[in-house]
């Protein structure tokens, strides 16, 4: 057996994963890590919280449990990176940079530090060894499977992770803490921006970025509104535009940093919302990485809900890859992450750089 660092967050998922990491005989390990320390807009500190938790659990399953804080390194390689996404126009991904720049880099090492052959988490994710390298494979449980968020972490990684409960589905994981009496069986699943929680968005997010009021046009360049600031939007909003008006409800298809304007249709299936191409950049293989021309029949989401899109993804010599879908796509979003699979293997993904092949061409 191994002597395994468990990354304990507070929830139902991580303290389960350490109960089974014991059961099969591992020296288990918990390690809490803070990379937040301001209060939310109710006083309360949730790392605080999250951390009494995390020690009710550890006292129940009689495991030793440290605390360890990358509050600076969070702030300079997440948050900075979030805050200037969204300074240019762009929607980015937190999780994704916080697995790749924390969680599976620094905590890892800290990890070794403690002399662990292997770091766990709770991630609804499956890790196949071989002599090859790991590979990637998705969470049993479709509905929670997270191997989205893991893209941009290096393959080699995942040859010292564990994902305790990959194999088992969400309500298993529950009914396993409520059997052995864990405090957050019940505990309700942490949403909101990774390690930062829950908040009202456009005050969190106005602390931070100048934003300036703009005008709201249709794709003929009428003006029907004004927006408090273009970063507080994404393409294919519908809510917080504040258009009425008769008629179906207006969705946003652009953002012209320059212009500081926002454009909108009318309709949930208006063509100018779909295309079927995107750029992607800093590209991450979970796979062999092919090389320059090579061409690769697969699926992919553009967003963590999707459902998974027929598609090909060509390799450019500059190490870009182009995605061409099958099938229209509706709000892809730079910034965000394409994420690739083949089957149950996640064999990699990147940002999305640019939208191409528009199915709306103005006239």
């Amino acid at each position: 057996m191994a002597k395994v660092v468990v990354g304990m967050s507070g929830g139902v998922d991580s303290s389960v994963a350490a109960h089974l990491l014991i059961e099969q005989g591992h020296e288990v390990i918990g390690l809490f890590m803070k990379n937040w320390d301001e209060k939310d807009p109710d006083g309360r500190c949730p790392a605080d919280e999250d951390f009494q938790d995390v020690l009710s659990v550890c006292d129940r399953l009689q495991m030793p449990c440290y605390s360890i804080e990358f509050i600076d390194e969070y702030r300079e390689h997440v948050f900075a990176e979030f805050l200037r996404e969204y300074e240019a126009g762009r929607t980015p991904n937190p999780d994704v940079l916080c697995n790749r720049e924390i969680k599976f880099d620094l905590f890892l090492k800290k990890a070794e530090e403690f002399g662990a052959e292997f770091l766990a988490t709770g991630h609804y994710a499956r890790v196949a060894q071989s002599p090859k390298g790991p590979t990637l494979l998705r969470g049993r449980d479709p509905n929670k499977d997270q191997t989205y968020f893991l893209t941009a972490v290096p393959r080699d990684r995942f040859a010292r992770v564990l994902f305790p409960i990959g194999d088992i589905e969400k309500s298993e994981v529950r009914s396993i803490a409520r059997k052995i009496g864990l405090s957050t069986s019940e505990k309700k699943d942490s949403t909101g921006i990774c390690f930062i929680g829950e908040r009202k968005f456009r005050e969190f997010l106005g602390k931070y970025v100048h934003t300036k009021p703009g005008r709201i046009i249709d794709l003929d360049g009428h003006e029907i509104g004004e927006h408090n600031g273009i970063a507080f939007f994404t393409l294919g909003q519908r809510k917080g535009l504040g258009l009425g008006g008769e008629g179906e409800p207006w969705f946003v298809v652009e953002k012209n940093l320059q212009r500081n304007e926002l454009v909108v249709v009318r309709g949930e299936e208006h063509p100018a919302l779909y295309a079927k191409r995107l750029i992607a950049n800093q590209v991450n293989w979970l796979i062999e990485a092919p090389s320059a021309g090579d061409q690769i029949s697969c699926t992919a989401k553009t967003r963590y809900r999707q459902n998974d899109q027929a598609c090909v993804a060509s390799i450019g010599e500059s190490g870009q890859m182009t995605v061409q879908f099958n099938e229209p796509q509706r709000a892809m979003t730079p910034g965000q992450y394409v994420v690739l699979y083949q089957g149950d293997v996640c064999i990699g993904g990147g940002v999305i750089h640019k939208i191409e092949e528009p199915q709306y061409v103005r006239p």
